[in-house]
């Protein structure tokens, strides 16, 4: 049984929209801090932002503020991430994580992810 299915990647044009979606059937997402992350080939893996449990505090990298927006639907039980203007050196395998704590993020539970490709 898979921890996180991450949905919603794909192709698009520099300047473009995605919205990535994290779901999981064995974990209630609101309990924990919850991550996106990022690996490109060749480039270390990136924390691309976070949202804490305790009040919904967001956090970002410095590579994506302003463009990027992580948020919960606890109903759904979604994490979700909100890409805008998106640039070819966002183009990686974007992945949920947590480490089961209601503040900091980390990955170690992790979904397979899914491809995100910026390109013209």
């Amino acid at each position: 049984q898979e921890r996180f299915v991450e949905s919603g990647g794909g192709f698009v044009q520099p300047g473009g929209s995605l919205r990535l979606s994290c779901e999981s059937s064995r974990f209630t997402l609101e309990y924990y801090a919850m991550g996106w992350f990022r690996q490109a080939p060749g480039k270390e893996r990136e924390g691309v932002a976070c949202i804490s449990q305790q009040d919904g505090g967001t956090s970002y990298a410095d590579s994506v503020k302003g463009r990027f927006t992580i948020s919960r639907d606890n109903r759904k039980n979604i994490v979700y991430l909100q890409m805008q203007n998106v640039q070819p050196e966002d183009t990686a395998l974007y992945y949920c994580a947590t480490d089961f704590n209601g503040v900091t993020c980390g990955d170690a539970a992790r979904g397979q992810g899914t491809q995100v490709t910026v390109s013209t």
